[in-house]
């Protein structure tokens, strides 16, 4: 009787273990690839480290009543150049995001419209991802640009908004990394 209750148990067993087998072979892997334009999730969370960005605080109409300066980006989740462009703006973040709103806007979630108001995201739209816009207090527009921009150009952009020193006189910083994604800007050693 021992011996028939034993193989019951490593017949049980070896059923569980190929189920679960089976069900692991099944399954999609769940990789992020930042060189692909596959959705992987929020670009800003998974490619930036900085989650905190989307849904953005304040929209652009707030920014513009409350005259603060900004910086709209928009983006979508499932660009190899946006997931690249990510980190830039979570950089960007640290200087000014107390001073400035960050507003980082889904393409996709632009609805379609004849007209747009100044205070909305569509009336600046291009149709290209990513593009980065920098407006000022008074809400004139500062920088245009699609594709990837560098950090030192939106960086000069929001010196000259800010009234900061140009980065030619100022501490000269250089890029650390953090890991294969993220650096950070320290002083030159």
């Amino acid at each position: 009787m021992m011996v028939r209750q034993l193989f019951q148990w490593r017949r049980w067993v070896m059923l569980g273990v190929a189920i679960a087998g089976c069900w692991l072979l099944c399954t999609a892997n769940a990789w992020a690839g930042l060189e692909d334009d596959n959705y992987d999730g929020n670009i800003f969370a998974l490619y930036a480290g900085n989650g905190s960005l989307v849904p953005p605080k304040v929209s652009l109409a707030q920014s513009m009543k409350y005259e603060k300066p900004a910086l709209l980006v928009f983006y979508v989740d499932d660009s190899t150049d946006c997931k690249r462009y990510a980190s830039v703006v979570s950089q960007l973040q640290a200087p000014y995001g107390r001073a400035a709103n960050f507003i980082p806007v889904a393409a996709d979630s632009i609805s379609p419209q004849a007209d747009y108001d100044e205070t909305d995201p569509g009336y600046y739209f291009t149709g290209v991802v990513p593009q980065t816009l920098v407006f000022d207090a008074e809400g004139n527009v500062r920088l245009n640009e699609t594709g990837i921009v560098s950090y030192e150009q939106v960086d000069d952009v929001m010196r000259e908004v800010f009234d900061l020193l140009p980065r030619t006189e100022s501490v000269e910083l250089r890029r650390r990394p953090i890991n294969e994604v993220n650096s950070e800007l320290v002083e030159e050693s």
